[in-house]
């Protein structure tokens, strides 16, 4: 499985993003597809999560304002940030397992997207 990030960019504080993820490959949907993110000095952490059945599970932080969701025709997962604050600045990943469990936990996850870039003004 290839993943492939996009929709980052510059926004200012309570603006909205949305994200996507493009999957290439067999069995998109059966992958529980993941977002992380990274801001510069931090590590990687967690944000959301969809299970191949279409349940969603969100970092304490992004509650309330995200959105993940899937589209298994289209091999595309996507996060609707709204809301968003500077403190969601981060490059932010997509990911996609077998494992509920690997992808939450971070890991051994199987597979990893490139960045995309997010950066929230004040």
């Amino acid at each position: 499985v290839q993943l492939q990030a996009s929709g980052g960019g510059l926004v200012q504080a309570g603006g909205s993003l949305r994200l996507s993820c493009a999957a290439s490959g067999r069995a998109f949907s059966s992958y529980t597809m993941g977002w992380f993110r990274q801001a510069p000095g931090k590590e990687r952490e967690f944000v959301s999560a969809i299970t191949s059945y279409g349940g969603p599970v969100y970092a304490d932080s992004v509650k309330g304002r995200f959105t993940i969701s899937r589209d298994n025709a289209k091999q595309t997962a996507y996060l609707q940030m709204n809301s968003l604050k500077p403190e969601d600045t981060a490059v932010y990943y997509c990911a996609a397992d077998g494992s509920t469990s690997a992808v939450v936990r971070n890991g051994g996850i199987g597979y990893w997207g490139q960045g995309t870039q997010v950066t929230v003004s004040s």
